[in-house]
């Protein structure tokens, strides 16, 4: 049995040999279908992983108090959109007088610029250097880590102390030869010294996380003086049990410093770390399901092309069948060789697919700078995917031949 099972597959092989330019464009349309869904299900899978982890390195404890919420959307037809109120820094220095929950921790922090320049000696960036005022807890509550040095505590913030913490892309520029701690470095005239070098982050959409810099609030207040700036809160709460009530008494307590009657809406959004990461797998649930939508138009067009390709081989092959059923071969037997072509014209498109498409997530990844993995859900899809096609497109060719009459099929021209 094992070696009849040997000899078919073997001359499924030689059949496909014989049948060369076909078999490729077979496997390029079956390649170009699996390709489409590994493509896309990788590119999607690398851009969640990096949403994700940007967001889960708050942690699942934290929410954050902001301006709007995260799903705003403009209004549309002839409504106009609510605008809410800037949260200034009279908001946040009474949130955080006034805020005493147990066990949390809040941050205040407020953008600067995103086109600074620094120097240290003769070297200097480019102007695109972002510069943020925060205090002792915005390191901690952000998720972020230091590699050298220490983060700024509450003496450095308070004391209004001139003093940094970089990144680790401003290290490279700025410091790349000598210990940054204790190196100075100057902004807008201003001169910091280095005291902490955060862990590298990497980029998203674009934006690098590495090349910025860290100054207390109060000196970057006393830099940046914009009448407009809006800040930003977030807290952190080191027991989960306690995450709930702490989310209450920060609305409670943010509505009461806006000066909100019990039936006035929020003007403000407030957003938990966790939130943000289900609603982002919400989104790619629709991007997932455009993939498989465009994957299966393209693989029934080539389960129809492997389909015509095997009822054309059974054509030209239609005397060798009759010899072979006239030498004894079974209607199985016959019905099992083709099948074989089918199963390995259906494999070695998704291996291709699967090939073709890797290689696409993981230039899409790199380009788009996200964080890419290899896309094994997809890549066993695409196998299964693969081997059902080889057997749809297999079958009626295979009972065809195993049904053709070996006197008629001898007499065929």
């Amino acid at each position: 049995m094992f070696s009849l099972a040997k000899e078919n597959i073997k001359i499924a092989f030689d059949s496909i040999r014989t049948q060369l330019l076909r078999t490729i464009l077979t496997i390029l349309i079956i390649g170009i279908g699996i390709m489409a869904l590994v493509g896309i299900l990788s590119s999607v899978s690398a851009l969640e992983n990096t949403i994700s982890s940007d967001f889960s390195s708050m942690g699942a404890n934290t929410f954050n108090l902001q301006r709007y919420e995260f799903n705003a959307q403009r209004q549309s037809g002839g409504e106009r959109q609510k605008i809410n109120p800037i949260i200034s820094y009279r908001d946040v220095k009474a949130f955080e007088d006034a805020y005493d929950f147990p066990y949390t921790r809040t941050s205040i922090s407020f953008f600067g610029t995103s086109t600074a320049e620094a120097k240290h000696e003769n070297l200097k960036t480019d102007p695109e250097v972002a510069v943020l005022g925060v205090n002792e807890h915005y390191i901690q509550n952000s998720g972020l880590e230091i590699e050298k040095g220490r983060a700024l505590n509450y003496f450095d913030v308070h004391n209004n102390n001139n003093v940094c913490v970089i990144g680790s892309d401003l290290e490279k520029a700025l410091l790349s030869d000598v210990n940054p701690i204790n190196k100075t470095i100057s902004v807008r005239g201003a001169k910091f010294k280095v005291i902490g070098v955060l862990k590298s982050k990497g980029s998203t959409f674009g934006n690098n996380q590495d090349l910025r810099m860290l100054i207390p609030l109060q000196k970057a207040r006393s830099i940046f003086t914009s009448p407009n700036i809006n800040y930003g809160l977030s807290v952190k709460v080191d027991k989960k049990d306690f995450l709930q009530g702490a989310q209450d008494e920060a609305i409670l307590l943010f509505r009461n410093i806006r000066g909100l009657n019990p039936i006035e809406e929020n003007n403000f959004g407030i957003e938990r770390s966790d939130d943000l990461i289900n609603r982002i797998g919400e989104m790619t649930k629709y991007l997932y399901l455009a993939a498989w939508i465009i994957s299966i138009v393209t693989i029934f067009g080539s389960s129809i092309a492997l389909m015509n390709i095997l009822f054309v081989s059974v054509s030209e092959r239609t005397r060798e069948i009759g010899v072979r059923k006239a030498l004894g071969a079974k209607r199985k037997t016959i019905a099992f060789q083709f099948f074989m072509e089918a199963i390995i014209i259906g494999q070695l498109g998704g291996i291709l697919g699967i090939i073709l498409g890797t290689c696409i997530g993981l230039i899409v990844a790199t380009v788009a700078k996200f964080q890419f993995a290899i896309p094994w859900l997809a890549m066993f899809s695409a196998f299964t995917i693969a081997f059902v096609v080889a057997i749809v497109s297999g079958l009626l060719p295979a009972v065809k031949a195993a049904k053709l009459d070996p006197v008629e099929s001898l007499r065929y021209e």
